[in-house]
């Protein structure tokens, strides 16, 4: 007779934090953290406080590093990112339905780090050395040398635990480098393949 595993909810009761018992914040990171994963940028830009006034301040650009980003389907176009659930850019996302991924490219570490920097300044001095072209579906940066971007319109959003899964369809998508190997997340550390 085969090993079946039982029911999670016989085998693993859950506690009140949700995780099952005997599953702890660093032993699910420890584990997920040997999952070798790519590095993307997504990006989006902030809609005017005033759009109806000429003068008042165009929104800012906004940034942030991802390894939580997977292609969900080709027919149509989708792609899914996730955000932890009250971020800047979870909250823009809410309101702003088109944003932009650039896989990062093996020479583009220290953007990625710039954008997942804890207690960051502010994205307007984040984008300031960073070259990139808008992005004309979205408005969104594009960052130049990417391995690839793609321009996305949220299609669903989905609550999952502490984060959101937000499900873009692609509306462009461009290689603009062929350069390099991609920028690879690994045991908590930016690597390159070989």
């Amino acid at each position: 007779m085969p090993n079946t595993p039982p029911a999670l909810s016989a085998a693993a009761p859950l506690l009140a934090s949700g995780h099952a018992v005997g599953v702890s914040n660093d032993e699910f990171r420890a584990a997920l953290s040997r999952l070798a994963a790519g590095v993307v940028l997504v990006t989006a830009q902030e809609a005017s406080l005033d759009p109806d006034d000429p003068r008042a301040p165009v929104g800012e650009d906004v940034g942030m590093t991802a390894t939580a980003f997977m292609s969900v389907s080709l027919d149509p176009p989708l792609v899914l990112v996730s955000l932890r659930e009250g971020s800047r850019m979870d909250d823009l996302l809410d309101e702003q339905h088109l944003w932009a991924v650039s896989v990062l490219s093996e020479s583009q570490r220290h953007i990625a780090g710039r954008f997942a920097m804890k207690g960051r300044i502010s994205d307007r001095l984040l984008f300031e050395d960073v070259p990139y072209v808008r992005g004309e579906a979205t408005g969104a940066p594009l960052v130049g040398g990417a391995l690839a971007t793609l321009e996305c319109r949220t299609e669903q959003r989905v609550e999952a635990g502490d984060h959101t899964l937000v499900i873009g369809r692609v509306l462009t998508a461009s290689l603009p480098s062929a350069d390099g190997g991609p920028l690879l997340y690994f045991r908590g550390r930016y690597r390159q393949l070989g």
